[in-house]
């Protein structure tokens, strides 16, 4: 199929997205990734190499932004809220679904193991977007949820890295120039802003782009991925944005409005929907499977910590999308899991960063948050959502 009509077609979905989030008030990235699906499944949509690219960039650069919006006070204040709360997301998933897959499903052990990884995500991109759009980032909840999220997704890279590592003379160059990018980051940054920052050609920026650019290559050559640095990169760098919001509006305007869509799209474009009616029974049992444990695990300590958002906070971090994908992927290119495998989970991955994140807005939106803060600035305009 032709780069230009599948470039027509989904310039033409994110546009469509933007109308219907504006409209409905639905969080954009949902709607990009229900497009997605239709785009993919009635529009003969298929990945090609430059989207399979910018899909990747979108969801390193929505990690990094996400890492970014973490407050490091917050994160040292509410570490025990932190740690509890995403370590209990990763966790219950994670063996639950473990369970179900090899003693009732009669997946291999290692299938399993890959079904356990993918389930226990949240999604960083999905919850980061959200929080954006709604103007959380700004208040105490946004963050806990936000530090919590980095918890539990560092628990599955950690799984994914240890468990099916595949160790080469990169995978320590890879390790060595991340800390080093991650050490040195904060030191340089302050005076290349302060330098070359409030220019149209944007060199800040641009630098910006090259360290993520950096971490996707030495992350490819070390067999491994550019999620765990990119975050922990945004998250030295906090105090930075924190302090310069007008680069931080401007790399999410970039970003919302061109690269991060390719992701989202790129994300529903991979659900089969022959592959999934065939095996619609699994992905119901699965995603419920990844619900049930990720309610139970995580609303008790939510109701402990944070009482008023309690089932907000549970379902937030109920969703996945970016992990999930990339370990449902690497079990696939790796033959531990078939079509059908790889078809249920991303199915049940990317519904649960719709439906959970859906109910969440429409149904437990902490709007007493807001009420009794004040309102968002014009900052938060990202999405539909103008609070």
């Amino acid at each position: 199929m032709a780069d230009q009509y599948i470039a027509l077609i989904i310039g033409l979905l994110v546009f469509l997205a933007s109308l219907i989030s504006v409209e409905t008030g639905i969080s954009v990235a949902l709607i990009e990734i229900s497009l997605g699906v239709i785009g993919g499944n009635f529009l003969k949509l298929t990945p090609t190499p430059w989207l399979t690219f910018l899909s990747g960039f979108g969801g390193i650069l929505l990690t990094f932004l996400a890492g970014a919006e973490v407050d490091l006070i917050i994160l040292r204040e509410k570490a025990k809220e932190s740690l509890l709360l995403g370590g209990i997301s990763f966790l219950a998933p994670f063996l639950g679904t473990i369970v179900y897959c090899h003693w009732v499903a009669h997946w291999t052990l290692n299938a399993s193991i890959i079904g356990g990884i993918a389930l226990s995500t949240t999604s960083l991109a999905v919850v980061y977007a959200v929080l954006v759009e709604t103007g959380l980032t700004n208040y105490e909840i946004g963050k806990i949820i936000m530090a919590s999220c980095f918890i539990t997704d560092l628990g599955t890279a950690l799984a994914l890295s240890l468990i099916f590592a595949e160790f080469n003379a990169f995978t320590l160059i890879f390790a060595g120039v991340s800390i080093f990018v991650i050490i040195i980051m904060p030191k340089i940054s302050p005076s290349i802003f302060k330098r070359y920052g409030e220019r149209v050609i944007e060199p800040e920026i641009k630098f910006l782009f090259f360290i993520l650019f950096l971490f996707i290559y030495i992350a490819k050559l070390g067999s491994s991925h550019a999620i765990l640095p990119a975050f922990v990169t945004g998250l030295v760098l906090s105090k930075n944005f924190s302090e310069n919001r007008l680069l931080q509006r401007k790399l999410r305007v970039i970003a919302f409005a061109m690269i991060t869509p390719f992701f989202f799209i790129n994300g529903g474009m991979n659900i089969s929907l022959k592959l999934l009616y065939q095996h619609l029974g699994l992905f119901v049992i699965l995603f419920g499977v990844k619900q049930v444990t990720k309610i139970v695990g995580i609303y008790p300590f939510a109701k402990r910590y944070v009482p008023k958002e309690a089932m907000f906070t549970t379902l937030l971090m109920s969703t996945g999308l970016t992990m999930g994908t990339i370990s449902s992927m690497f079990g696939l290119s790796s033959g531990i899991i078939n079509q059908g495998q790889f078809s249920v989970l991303v199915a049940a991955v990317v519904i649960s960063a719709i439906l959970p994140t859906f109910i969440a807005q429409k149904w437990f939106y902490p709007s007493h948050v807001m009420d009794g803060n004040g309102s968002s600035t014009e900052d938060q305009k990202i999405g539909g959502e103008d609070v």
